[in-house]
């Protein structure tokens, strides 16, 4: 590889480091995974350069930003990229491959590192994104994990994993549990573009011969949209339905949220958007219990009244082979009855529809 030719996405993996030219925020949006934020330019600086290029014109912008720019990167040769040895090689990008990115492979450069600058910027690593999923959406092998709401399916699936099994954890991804009340506190959605990066960033590294187990979601999970073609293979892939009773789903929600005991306003507020669907006397019932943070009775009557009424239709509506389903039966969601119900999914060794 040459050492002044710009290098494609696909060859990220060979450096030693991939380093994000962007300013703070447009690095908080998105960006490769494992890249670390070096900004030439911050939010600020980069606000005043593209207000004095509108007003003034290029050769002042470039004045401006080069002074802001020439600071910015000696601040990280003393800092962050002070303990890089002799014959690091990193990789680094803007937004587009231009100008921010060109300035700091020249410095690095300079010092005597090998350092390389990725063709099209963050762009075009979006645009390898949206080929991926594109790509190797619709040759999953998937294995769509179903159950009422309580089953302890995302803990199904992490023992999954621990078992060697293949896990696309869409929810850990999303930062939500994708139910009414999956909002984690004080912990934010990413952007959808980062969302979509770290479904690819999994399906580039899985073996495609053998199955991913999956959640079975709805198309969206809190704000965030899942890929269209994922979508369409999870709907077409065998199910597995975990069928636990409602007293074990009962004794795992009271654990997994119990901190929405914590809040109790904001668990009341929640209550208030499903008075259309449930009437104002349920509806002031629930909130009462989330005021006195009853979270036995509340969790209760949510399952029985609002979840399970619709599950079994939705499931039918939005899953395929639904008809054709396996199930395993669960009496008992602690750690160990969680363990269980993964040795009993990994037994089943469904068929795929795509074989």
């Amino acid at each position: 590889m040459s050492h002044r030719q710009p290098v494609r996405v696909a060859d990220r993996h060979a450096f030693d480091s991939i380093i994000d030219a962007r300013s703070p925020a447009e690095f908080a949006l998105d960006h490769i995974p494992g890249a670390i934020n070096c900004p030439v330019l911050n939010d600020e600086e980069r606000h005043i350069v593209g207000t004095v290029y509108v007003q003034t014109g290029a050769f002042e912008a470039r004045r401006i930003g080069g002074a802001m720019v020439a600071a910015n990167i000696a601040t990280h040769l003393r800092d962050t990229l002070a303990d890089r040895p002799e014959k690091w090689k990193p990789l680094v990008y803007c937004w587009r491959g231009g100008m921010r990115s060109g300035s700091m492979v020249t410095w690095l450069r300079l010092v005597g590192w090998d350092a390389q600058q990725l063709a099209g910027g963050y762009k075009s690593f979006r645009r390898h994104v949206i080929s991926q999923l594109d790509a190797l959406t619709p040759q999953l092998d998937l294995r769509v994990v179903c159950g009422a709401t309580g089953s302890a399916k995302t803990r199904v699936l992490h023992a999954l994993a621990e078992r060697g099994a293949q896990v696309l954890d869409l929810e850990a991804f999303a930062n939500h549990k994708g139910s009414l009340l999956g909002a984690l506190p004080g912990v934010p959605q990413p952007s959808q573009k980062h969302f979509e990066t770290r479904i690819a960033t999994v399906l580039e590294a899985i073996d495609l011969s053998r199955p991913l187990y999956v959640e079975g979601e709805s198309v969206r999970i809190g704000r965030l949209s899942l890929p269209l073609s994922l979508v369409a293979q999870m709907r077409a892939a065998p199910c597995i339905e975990v069928e636990a009773t409602p007293e074990a789903r009962l004794a795992y929600l009271l654990r997994d949220y119990a901190y929405l005991g914590d809040d109790r306003a904001a668990l009341a507020e929640k209550m208030g958007v499903l008075k259309e669907l449930q009437g104002k006397e349920t509806v002031t019932r629930w909130q009462q219990w989330a005021h006195d943070a009853d979270l036995p009775h509340l969790f209760a009557e949510l399952m029985s009244l609002h979840y399970d009424p619709h599950y079994q239709k939705s499931q039918e509506t939005h899953f395929r082979a639904w008809a054709k389903r396996q199930r395993v039966g669960a009496t008992d969601l602690s750690d160990q009855g969680i363990e269980a119900v993964a040795d009993a999914v990994l037994a089943l060794g469904a068929p795929s529809p795509l074989a």
